[in-house]
């Protein structure tokens, strides 16, 4: 009976602890959600074909951004920048489309979306809803291509997917010390046990 009792009692205490943590998880990326902006582009399929016009759109898209999105120092004025640039976003997407010999439509907004974990470098988002810029390709069933506009992580050694120190300090800067920790914890046991 003994036994049994202890068990109960760990049972308990476990399940209360899993609660506990993941209500401070969600809190944590509600936080993180206002605080950042993030960029996807949905391919029209999974086919070869359309990743690789995913990522000439993308690839375009970023250098188009890279010469006309402003230093900011908010997260509102880069979400401001992309919604009165959808139009050039779009038409830019889809010259690279036709110039590819394909006519899939093309739309661009600026929305909340749900996103899985994802990891850039050495850093996590946890999954939760964001707003991002998000560029849809034909049908959209394809597997996305992502990164963060604010603070600026899209245009930093995306071939390597490594986030430089500078776009570390960048991050850290508009995060609270305990949400920048989260996103730098390298592994799901890391997070889980930095709430402890």
């Amino acid at each position: 009976m003994k036994k049994i009792c202890v068990l109960a009692g760990v049972l308990i205490s476990l399940l209360v602890t899993g609660i506990v943590v993941n209500a401070k998880q969600s809190q944590m990326q509600e936080d993180l959600a206002k605080e950042v902006f993030r960029f996807h582009v949905l391919a029209n399929s999974d086919s070869d074909e359309d990743q690789a016009l995913k990522m000439q759109v993308k690839e375009a898209v970023i250098a188009y951004m890279q010469e006309e999105i402003p230093e900011s120092d908010s997260v509102e004025t880069t979400k401001e920048w992309a919604r009165s640039h959808l139009d050039a976003i779009v038409n830019l997407a889809k010259a690279v489309i036709r110039e590819e010999g394909y006519d899939y439509p093309v739309m661009a907004e600026v929305t909340t979306c749900d996103f899985p974990d994802k990891t850039y470098g050495d850093i996590t988002f946890p999954s939760g809803r964001y707003e991002a810029l998000r560029i849809e390709i034909g049908e959209a069933n394809g597997q996305n291509w992502w990164c963060v506009l604010y603070p600026n992580l899209c245009f930093i050694d995306a071939v390597h997917a490594v986030v430089p120190e500078e776009g570390k300090k960048d991050l850290k800067k508009v995060l609270q010390e305990d949400t920048y920790e989260m996103v730098t914890a390298t592994s799901r046991f890391k997070i889980g046990w930095f709430f402890f």
